[in-house]
Formats: C-alpha cells, sequence, structure tokens
C-alpha cells in the first residue's frame, strides 16, 4: 500500500485534482467527493500502466499543507 499526495482545486464549475508523485495523474469531478472517487481509480490506472511499460513505481515523496498568514 503507498499513500499518494492529492490537491484538489476548486474551479468555478467543479474540483480538479492532481497527484503530484505521479506526472500526468489529473481527473476532475462535479464535487470534491466525486474528484476524490475518481482519483483513486486514477491513480489504480496509472500506476497500472507504469507497470506494464516495465517501470518502478514511484515512491510517495510530496507532501501538502497548509500555512495561515495574516493578509
Amino acid at each position: 500500500m503507498r499513500e499518494y499526495t492529492v490537491i484538489y482545486e476548486r474551479g468555478s464549475n467543479n474540483w480538479s485534482a492532481y497527484v503530484p508523485d505521479l506526472p500526468g495523474c489529473v481527473n476532475a469531478g462535479a464535487t470534491r467527493e466525486v474528484a476524490k472517487y475518481n482519483t483513486r481509480d486514477a491513480i489504480k490506472l496509472h500506476l497500472q500502466g507504469i507497470r506494464e511499460d516495465g517501470l518502478d513505481i514511484p515512491e510517495p515523496i510530496c507532501v501538502a499543507g497548509k500555512l495561515e498568514v495574516a493578509a
């Protein structure tokens, strides 16, 4: 089992998501929950493609966080 960081971004009409440790692994959904659900499938498919290409699965190294800053 690996745990990958997922970045969610709210757009004007939907949510998008991408996985920094897996370049090209992106998707979107009408809500954040839908994007989250879709991302799980996208990661599985992305890893399957990497395996089929005979490449090593990247280790997760990215970490996301939030910082509070006075505006």
